[in-house]
């Protein structure tokens, strides 16, 4: 503890979990904008990361929920958001938010998406997958041009209607935060702005780093014109993200007011490691520098040439920095704005437990299932298919 804090303001009320939140939601919300760069506006060198995108975002979103459920007292409560809603409550309309995203958006997208593939495993399989396959369909097993038609130009516009969507999910989480008036190191009209972006970048991060890892771990060659536009997409976001946080960050400069002394020392101690060292200098600059050096970003091929395995080696070291630096930034924002009193007078601090319902045992729990969802999901809808091999074969000669 540090100056002048008040008795109730020893403990913080939103804890590690509450960390884990926005920055589950904001993987679901990345990946889904990934996939619609293929299906909306036709980017083609994506193609092979499409399906695995809204895997990647439905896994997630299945998670996303469980660390708030688990913060509350009373998680068996949580039915009574739908049954007696409270339009005034950002957070209560979260609940609405989102079972449109998951029912309608992301499972509708999926299913149209996938209703062929599904059609012909049920033809082809036997026993327990032949029902599995067949339920999944609905029952509706027409595949002639003209269904297929139809599910294609509906899956397109679920995805138009999903983008808007998605920024809604993930932009409520930093509204939430920029509106509380009384915290200054929340309250900034920017902030469901940055929230929006960086969600972006770690979305892209991820799906490039599931995609090398499920590319190699199937013993098939990676498309280095995939792997490059990613990689592309996310040197683009990354510079708008770091834009908008340096513009707020110099707009609180301006300003001046009388937090302005008491932020600065909490930078200089308390956040010192998890946002000058993870999230500005590993999970930023040195991301940016790379990515701007060997994506073709700023110079077609990039401004380094290397040989494709040293570069996708390069690629996944800044996928795994900028997943820190994200995540960093989430610490920063939850547990940074509990770290100083109402007052302005004094810091405290925040001990992460190992153990406990808001522990990192649980939090590590937490963040290790969408991954085990997503490989059950993948066991029963690849999300790749014989001819995407040969065109990946092909492409990579």
């Amino acid at each position: 503890m540090q100056g002048y804090i008040y008795p109730n303001e020893f403990e913080l009320q939103w804890s590690l979990l509450i960390v884990l939140y926005p920055y589950i939601t904001g993987l679901v919300a990345g990946a889904f904008i990934l996939a619609s760069l293929e299906r909306v506006f036709n980017v083609k060198e994506v193609q092979p990361t499409y399906r695995l995108s809204l895997l990647t975002a439905l896994a997630f979103l299945l998670v996303a929920t469980l660390p708030l459920l688990a913060h509350l007292g009373h998680p068996e409560r949580s039915y009574e958001i739908f049954m007696t809603p409270n339009r005034q409550s950002a957070m209560a309309m979260f609940g609405f938010v989102y079972a449109w995203y998951l029912m309608v958006v992301l499972l509708v997208e999926i299913w149209f998406d996938y209703r062929k593939d599904m059609v012909a495993w049920y033809r082809d399989s036997k026993g327990f997958k032949r029902w599995l396959y067949y339920a999944l369909t609905l029952g509706s097993t027409d595949i002639s041009e003209k269904a297929l038609r139809f599910d294609d130009s509906a899956g397109r516009w679920i995805t138009i209607i999903g983008i808007p969507s998605a920024f809604l999910l993930h932009g409520y989480v930093g509204f939430i935060f920029g509106s509380v008036k009384a915290n200054p190191w929340w309250s900034s009209v920017l902030m469901p702005v940055v929230f929006l972006f960086s969600a972006i970048v770690s979305g892209i991060a991820l799906v490039l780093l599931l995609y090398m890892i499920t590319t190699l771990f199937r013993w098939r060659p990676i498309n280095m014109a995939c792997l490059d536009k990613l990689a592309q997409f996310l040197f683009y976001a990354l510079v708008v993200d770091f834009s908008l946080e340096m513009l707020d960050f110099l707009h609180r400069l301006y300003e001046s007011e009388e937090s302005i002394e008491i932020l600065s020392q909490m930078i200089q101690s308390r956040l010192f490691l998890s946002l000058i060292v993870l999230q500005i200098l590993l999970g930023t600059v040195i991301p940016l520098v790379t990515l701007g050096l060997f994506s073709p970003g700023l110079k077609r091929g990039g401004f380094v040439k290397v040989r494709p395995e040293a570069k996708q080696l390069v690629y996944l070291a800044c996928a795994v920095l900028i997943q820190i630096g994200i995540f960093s930034i989430r610490w920063n924002v939850v547990i940074g704005g509990q770290l100083f009193s109402k007052s302005l007078r004094g810091l405290t601090v925040y001990k992460v437990e190992f153990l406990g319902i808001e522990g990192l045992a649980m939090t590590l729990g937490l963040l290790f299932l969408p991954f085990v969802i997503l490989w059950i999901l993948v066991k029963v809808l690849p999300p790749w298919t014989d001819q995407e091999v040969g065109r990946l074969a092909k492409a990579t000669g």
